[in-house]
């Protein structure tokens, strides 16, 4: 199975703040808009989300047919192909995507720590 692009979305209280603060540890915006409150950013193949007000708490993100430069990526494993593979692993999933559908969907799970885990297809 492969999951994609992945990239950690931290929930902040001041997105110019923790801009600033990433920017120093070599941090560069890559995609989003400050002024909605949210900005992408990259170090590398090391990517972020900067989230202010959108999340209760930080969340583990895999974006199913993307690379880490958010170009698209072929052969990817659908979003519901991934839901169904995890269902039938024994992993509960929430707000799962309509397996009658196709194209951009989401649906998130929850690991045994309570940490959110959030895969977002685009495409």
């Amino acid at each position: 199975m492969h999951l994609g692009a992945n990239s950690l979305s931290l929930t902040v209280k001041d997105i110019q703040a923790s801009k600033s603060f990433y920017e120093k540890l070599g941090f560069q915006v890559f995609l989003g808009n400050i002024d909605e409150k949210w900005l992408i950013m990259k170090h590398g193949d090391c990517v972020i989300g900067l989230f202010q007000g959108m999340f209760e708490r930080n969340i583990l993100t895999f974006n199913p047919g993307w690379n880490n430069n958010a170009e698209e990526v072929n052969p990817f494993d659908d979003i519901r192909v991934i839901q169904e593979s995890l269902r039938k692993a024994g992993i509960e999933i929430i707000n799962e995507v309509d397996p009658e559908t196709n194209g951009p969907g989401s649906f998130m799970v929850i690991d045994p720590d309570g940490n959110p885990i959030l895969f977002d297809q685009h495409r």
